[in-house]
């Protein structure tokens, strides 16, 4: 889940076109699978849904205790620590095959890698300078413009306009006072997050399981480690840092971006954006419950628009699937 890595409106659509009958959908023309809209269905349509929304309250979580993490190592160490250890346990893991591939794939595996890394630099220099729901809630406005280029159905352009109300609203109106690089850094955060979405989907297709996102997360570490390395130093080595280093990794990295993978193979590109508007809200959540952060009655209300427009994104595209 961060100018527009795509300027071309078909190319943004090409991710919901080519991912846009979910497999869940699909499998109801099977036999004994029964008829759209009973139970069964629609529990196995809810299934990539789940998915995203497991992910965010993961890596939200984990950028909470990122936040804790930064005056150890610093952003850009955070930021190392998390993509070498996230590389190192998928590598472990999923022992991706390098032979059998065309230029092609590798070229969609390094574009998402360099997404991925650019996505996570940015948005812990935000974090580093402007409070972390501020961060999440300019960074999330990347996805839903993808949301609104890689749509080609009117009704999605209205949920995402109702999901960037209740981002507003959960900012306080308080962007103008906040620190003008922490701003830039979220606003290019949020950027190379509509770019991951796009080549998450693309490399979903191209590589079995989670190879690709293996193959990336190498790239993306590859990229981070000299900064991290010119910024921390010997400090990432230090036992304890090096603990909740693999913490974030875990939480922020490994079980969220897996997830996502999965659920992009059975939704198009423009739900999985407007569903990434939940953000704000999972990072107001984790920052109330790690960061003593309070909630106030607007912030419920910017939740509930979120979860509103989500909910209703959900259903359009269900609803769309069964008519196809």
């Amino acid at each position: 889940m961060e100018g527009f890595p795509v300027n071309d409106p078909r190319a943004a659509a090409e991710p919901a076109a080519a991912v846009s009958v979910p497999e869940a959908v699909s499998a109801l023309d099977e036999p004994g699978h029964g008829r759209p809209g009973r139970p069964g269905a629609r529990r196995a349509a809810l299934g990539p849904v789940a998915l995203v929304v497991a992910g965010g309250l993961s890596v939200q979580f984990g950028a909470a205790i990122a936040v804790l993490l930064m005056p150890r190592a610093g952003a850009l160490g955070v930021v190392t620590l998390r993509l070498a250890a996230a590389a190192l346990i998928l590598l472990i893991v999923c022992r991706p095959k390098l032979r059998g591939h065309s230029r092609a794939d590798w070229g969609t595996v390094v574009a998402f890698g360099v997404a991925m890394g650019g996505m996570n630099t940015l948005f812990y220099q935000a974090a580093d300078r402007i409070p972390l729901g501020a961060a999440v809630t300019l960074e999330v406005l990347g996805p839903l413009a993808l949301s609104v280029f890689a749509s080609r159905r009117l009704v999605n352009l209205v949920w995402a306009v109702l999901a960037l109300g209740g981002v507003v609203l959960l900012s306080g109106g308080g962007f103008d006072r906040l620190d003008p690089a922490g701003a830039a850094y979220a606003l290019g955060a949020g950027a190379m997050w509509a770019a991951y979405i796009v080549f998450s989907a693309r490399t979903g297709r191209r590589f079995p399981q989670a190879d690709g996102l293996a193959l990336a997360m190498v790239v993306a570490a590859a990229l981070s480690l000299p900064l991290g390395i010119m910024e921390a130093g010997s400090k990432l080595l230090v036992p304890s840092t090096l603990g909740l280093g693999i913490a974030v990794a875990l939480l922020s990295s490994v079980l969220p971006y897996t997830l996502e993978l999965m659920a992009l193979r059975r939704l198009p590109a423009s739900t999985f954006a407007i569903l990434m508007s939940l953000e704000p809200a999972i990072a107001a959540t984790a920052g109330f419950l790690i960061l003593d952060q309070a909630l106030s009655s607007t912030d419920a209300l910017a939740i509930a628009l979120v979860i509103g427009a989500s909910m209703g994104a959900v259903r359009s595209q269900g609803r769309a699937s069964r008519k196809r």
